[in-house]
């Protein structure tokens, strides 16, 4: 971080969205006294409406600042960094909206922390603002809502379970039940319409990435699998999660000299695991179809999500199967309503880790794992999520 006084401590753009109103209540909640926080969309009338909801649950933030930028505007951008020491992005889909902010952090030395799951879009960021981000102290951390962060996480919490320098071999199974939002929807049609460029994304960042010497990592595909740990089916996810994963195993000398893991969903009965693998592949297809595409997104309206009693009604629960030096494991990251509520809770607590707590020495784009591990992980159990040990032998 930069050594000049900013007036700001953490700014969470995009609090007009639902996901980002979300995560301005749970701040308004949860921010200590004294916070140096502000509100920033580019509309300012609801992002007056979004301060008077945080002022009805804190009166104290009645006259939280308002500061107005486009998410394509990199001079407000660039201006809403330099005057913050964190900044927490809801904006999405962040394949269309998110890279000038990251590079506007990255060039101004402010944490980043975001609630992406588009894989193109971290490669993209990688390539072309980890360096400078390096070179200024930012942190860019992406992935800090559901898609990533109970895995990244839940994964550094089985490994500190289990013997240090031996082999480690961990697999992740997902169960969850929860509604959906105009922006997940949108985030996850443009994923998967657009595989050659998130191929080449992908080439271009193994091209400048450095190579894990002295050490093996892998987090390859698997087939599906039944686990009697889970008492499951587990089906293959091809999603940001494993990346990330095996991105801080890479970073992370503990993970051991020979890291494997593999991400799944848990299914239990097996006409469902089929018939989800069948509506995966219907669904990928569809999206290649403009038409198609555009007629499965405006079946949720962006800024829409579910309502209160339905996110009450939600969970998830992530199980990682962890073996190595004669032992195994099987730990539980669990939670409420996963895409929202819970989304709002991390990336929230991740933004307050980032300006708040001690950690690492890190910059560049960095994991949740690598940048603010044991940290974060504390915040996030003292906020109600489960990290345990569900089965232990020797």
């Amino acid at each position: 971080m930069a050594d000049e006084p900013r007036p700001h401590d953490l700014i969470l753009f995009g609090a007009t969205g639902f996901t980002g109103g979300l995560t301005a209540e749970y701040l308004a909640r949860h921010a200590p006294a004294g916070c140096r926080w502000a509100l920033a969309g580019r509309d300012t009338g609801r992002l007056a409406e979004v301060r008077d909801r945080v002022a009805a649950i804190r009166p104290e933030w009645g006259d939280l600042p308002l500061l107005t930028a486009d998410a394509a505007d990199p001079a407000a951008l660039r201006g809403l960094a330099e005057r913050t020491r964190v900044v927490a992005t809801a904006v999405g889909p962040f394949l269309r909206h998110g890279e000038p902010l990251a590079a506007a952090c990255a060039a101004a030395g402010t944490d980043y922390a975001d609630l992406t799951g588009e894989p193109e879009f971290v490669d993209r960021v990688y390539v072309r603002h980890h360096e400078r981000a390096r070179e200024t102290g930012a942190r860019l951390v992406h992935a800090c809502g559901f898609e990533c962060t109970p895995f990244d996480l839940g994964v550094r919490f089985t490994v500190g379970q289990l013997p240090e320098d031996v082999p480690l071999r961990i697999d992740g199974f997902l169960r969850a039940a929860g509604g959906l939002s105009g922006g997940t929807l949108a985030s996850a049609l443009g994923v998967v319409s657009r595989p050659l460029p998130g191929a080449r994304a992908a080439r271009a960042r193994r091209r400048m990435e450095p190579r894990v010497t002295g050490r093996r990592v892998r987090a390859p595909l698997g087939a599906p699998t039944r686990s009697g740990a889970v008492r499951a089916w587990g089906l293959p996810l091809p999603t940001l999660e494993s990346r990330v994963v095996a991105r801080s195993a890479a970073a992370l000398p503990r993970y051991g000299p020979d890291f494997r893991y593999r991400h799944y969903a848990a299914v239990r009965r097996l006409p469902v695991a089929a018939g989800s693998v069948l509506g995966a592949g219907a669904f990928a297809a569809a999206a290649q179809l403009p038409p198609l595409r555009k007629l499965m997104a405006s079946r949720l309206a962006p800024g829409t999500g579910p309502v209160e009693q339905r996110r009450a009604r939600s969970w998830f629960s992530a199980r990682f199967v962890g073996t190595g030096g004669g032992r195994r494991v099987v730990t539980e990251v669990s939670g409420g309503d996963p895409g929202y509520d819970e989304s709002a809770k991390m990336l929230a607590e991740a933004a307050m880790c980032l300006a708040y707590d001690p950690l690492p020495e890190t910059s560049g784009q960095v994991t949740t794992a690598q940048a603010m591990g044991e940290a974060l992980t504390a915040r996030l159990v003292t906020a109600g999520m489960g990290f345990r040990v569900w089965v232990a032998s020797p």
